[in-house]
């Protein structure tokens, strides 16, 4: 009789210890959920964002890497980071490359007299004194380029014509933008004098979209410039009529050497676990055309607004929160590369590491890279985040482009993805200005971002290490 009676007791307890366990765990999802709810609306409704967009575009403007105006929003970033509150805001030092556009003119002399709108890529050389005015031979692709023959391209300039086809997730970019990187590699191991690409855009304006390109060792440095697209149009229409076209082409791009460049980042300080980090990135340099409010003025709104509102609603989080404002993205992830160099042995401690680069649409999913038994206890965030219009997606997250580095030192990423569908109309070009950024898009990035960093830094959720094999690029 002792012993079963002892047994019932025993049962007993352990049922009212499961009860327990379940009661605490269901009334910490339901904290958890209140909490994000809270802090979704207030952020959904927040201007905090869009006045910080505001301030660095009309502050500070083009910050091109290395420029006066990268200078000046290092300056800038310090400063916003201390006004909003961070209580730790730091600089690191990053060696990046100096380059300049000058002036990039261009015409069609022959067989009809026409302007084109032309701007150089990101690192080519100048043409020679004077410009060079020669005849053109028009492909299709770089593949086209690569299979051509030297006698149709030799002393011409070759025109890469590939359209870029639109689409929400920016897929048409990676088949076309090869194009711009390695054109003038290829065009000059055929003789020609230099290249022009049809813009990595999708709008059908005359403006030119810039970008970086690349040079081999081995091979001639050639000038390399982008033509509007509707220009594009007009020197591909006279080329398919049978017409011998003739082009002038001015571009006064200049190397100054390599200058000294920052990361700057703000931290909430964690109460519980200062040394376990959410990392919320952006990159502060931008193109020289336009100011750089949706590439990647945005996101250094959406991140840096995101991590005040938590600690003006919420409180000092439990694990840290920082937000790292990259520099040279546009250049090659330069701040990036260093960031991860200088913080390797630090890198295991990243709960999380998310990037806003894609403009400022509106985002409509989360993909994630965290270890599989994480996204149970992710459940609340992946519910609040579907009240604003996200779904949850795959596991494979990449990350944004300065992140995309950290998975394989195990670090889980996400990422959010945004409406890209007419972000490529204004990308690197001098149509990248303020007007172009929806506010009420802006805010619902926010919240994400807010939610997303609230949930890391509080919940006590592990979600290292990151699946290293199943990582992909967005």
């Amino acid at each position: 009789m002792k012993s079963t009676h002892l047994y019932r007791s025993l049962a007993l307890t352990g049922t009212l210890l499961i009860s327990a366990c379940a009661s605490t765990e269901a009334t910490d999802t339901a904290t958890a959920t209140n909490q994000l709810a809270e802090l979704s609306a207030q952020a959904m409704n927040s201007d905090t964002a869009y006045e910080i967009v505001k301030s660095l575009t009309v502050e500070v403007g083009p910050r091109i890497a290395g420029s006066e105006g990268d200078k000046r929003a290092v300056e800038w970033a310090e400063s916003k980071f201390k006004e909003l509150g961070f209580d730790n805001v730091y600089k690191e030092p990053v060696r990046v490359r100096n380059w300049s556009r000058g002036i990039a003119d261009a015409k069609i002399i022959a067989p009809y007299q026409q302007k084109l709108f032309i701007t150089a890529l990101g690192g080519s050389v100048a043409t020679p004194e004077g410009g060079l005015t020669t005849d053109v031979a028009m492909f299709n692709s770089l593949a086209s380029l690569k299979q051509a023959d030297a006698a149709q391209v030799d002393g011409k300039i070759v025109f890469i014509n590939q359209r870029m086809q639109r689409d929400r997730a920016g897929k048409g970019y990676g088949p076309v933008v090869i194009g711009r990187s390695q054109g003038a590699i290829e065009a000059a191991k055929l003789g020609a004098k230099a290249v022009l690409i049809r813009s990595v855009g999708t709008d059908n304006s005359r403006f030119a979209h810039t970008g970086v390109m690349q040079y081999s060792d081995d091979v001639q440095k050639i000038p390399a410039g982008a033509l509007s697209n509707a220009d594009a149009d007009n020197l591909q229409a006279m080329i398919d009529a049978g017409n011998d076209v003739t082009l002038a082409v001015d571009m006064r791009a200049k190397e100054h050497g390599w200058q000294t460049s920052y990361n700057v980042v703000g931290e909430f300080t964690g109460t519980e676990s200062p040394e376990e980090v959410v990392l919320i990135g952006a990159h502060l340099d931008s193109w020289d055309e336009g100011t750089g409010a949706l590439d990647d003025g945005a996101g250094v709104g959406i991140v840096t607004g995101a991590a005040t509102l938590i600690k003006n609603l919420t409180g000092q989080p439990k694990r840290t929160i920082r937000v790292v404002l990259y520099a040279s993205e546009e250049f090659g992830l330069t701040g990036a590369q260093e960031y991860t160099r200088k913080h390797k042995e630090e890198l295991g401690n990243i709960i999380v590491a998310a990037e806003s680069d894609f403009g400022a649409g509106e985002i409509y999913q989360m993909d994630t890279l965290f270890t599989p038994n994480a996204l149970e206890v992710a459940t609340p965030l992946f519910a609040a985040l579907a009240k604003i219009g996200i779904k949850q997606g795959h596991n494979q997250a990449g990350g944004g482009p300065d992140v995309t580095m950290l998975p394989k030192h195990g670090v889980p990423v996400v990422s959010l993805l945004q409406d890209g569908t007419y972000y490529f109309d204004y990308h690197h070009t001098a149509n990248d200005t303020l007007d172009k950024v929806d506010p009420k898009a802006l805010a619902q990035n926010q919240a994400a971002y807010a939610l997303l960093a609230y949930f890391m830094a509080n919940s006590g959720i592990e979600t290292r290490p990151a699946p290293k094999e199943t990582a992909q690029s967005h």
